[in-house]
């Protein structure tokens, strides 16, 4: 190859914008990630549920942001839009953050079944899914993936162990990408998130509604008090969280922090959380789990 050929790729790999996949970035913590990358100047894809997300987030971001409406628990539905961002980033992608996810609320023993298979589905199988989709374009820019989790993922909580779980499967799996993909230059990050002040509480606490309201008076009796106090605690957790658009801001930060660490913290009390569950023993997080809640 000859020398002024060299010369001109190298002047379109630096003058190329950088490409960036979020997941679930219709709304709450993803719509901010997908604002916060489109500042940077990179160019955004993302995932959605409704034509009203997409509708917001094209305005919002003076058409930077392209959302397609996406569930990630359809494999068919991921591999199209995998095909769709491929095309439209010349087959590489900088960036991954998989974002998207939900909470299922409630005592394991009133939970359905197919609620905490739905949580596993989103939160586990359709992440996998989405970062299968985009190996391809993440191997050929040797790029980076960030997985958002939870400190509950350390620290599960009682009433909240369809997240936990999930979140904590999630992890394992990050951690075995980590290793599986090192030789084709990927980095795995995980974001650990603390509690929010994202769209994430009003859905909570219709969540946690919806679950105390749907219990038969036997389980009543046997949870509606502690389970009421959780909730009362949850919602104030989240209403004193961190801002979403800081929280986005930390996601972005770790997604560009060289070298790429394993895992960050996004808030000080997650911070807090991971040094507390890596330095006391099962009795003293078995506590702090009650506490945390209001059942102690």
């Amino acid at each position: 190859m000859d020398r002024s050929r060299i010369l001109k790729e190298v002047v379109i790999a630096s003058t190329k914008k950088r490409s960036a996949a979020v997941t679930g970035a219709g709304s709450g913590l993803g719509r901010d990630i997908a604002l916060g990358l489109a500042a940077k100047d990179y160019r955004v894809f993302g995932t959605a549920m409704s034509p009203e997300e997409i509708a917001d987030l094209r305005q919002a971001s003076g058409g930077a942001v392209t959302l397609s409406r996406c569930d990630i628990t359809d494999e068919a539905a991921v591999e199209g839009w995998a095909r769709e961002v491929r095309a439209k980033t010349e087959g590489g992608l900088n960036l991954l953050i998989s974002n998207a996810g939900i909470l299922t609320p409630g005592p394991l023993e009133v939970l359905p079944l197919s609620a905490i298979r739905r949580e596993f589905e989103v939160n586990v199988f359709g992440a996998i899914a989405v970062v299968n989709a985009l190996l391809p374009a993440l191997r050929e820019a040797r790029g980076r993936i960030v997985q958002v989790s939870t400190w509950t993922a350390s620290l599960p909580l009682p009433f909240n162990g369809p997240s936990g779980a999930s979140k904590a499967a999630l992890d394992a799996f990050a951690a075995v990408y980590r290793a599986e993909l090192k030789s084709f230059g990927i980095d795995v990050v995980l974001a650990v998130a603390g509690n929010m002040k994202t769209g994430g509480p009003g859905k909570t606490a219709a969540a946690l509604r919806r679950i105390g309201e749907g219990m038969t008076a036997e389980q009543r009796e046997l949870y509606g008090k502690t389970f009421d106090t959780f909730a009362v605690t949850l919602n104030k957790m989240q209403d004193s969280g961190l801002d979403s658009v800081s929280a986005a801001r930390r996601v972005i930060e770790l997604a560009e922090q060289v070298p790429a660490p394993s895992r960050g913290a996004v808030g000080a009390d997650a911070e807090d959380i991971l040094r507390f569950v890596h330095e006391k023993s099962d009795a003293e997080q078995d506590a702090m789990r009650l506490q945390m809640v209001g059942l102690e």
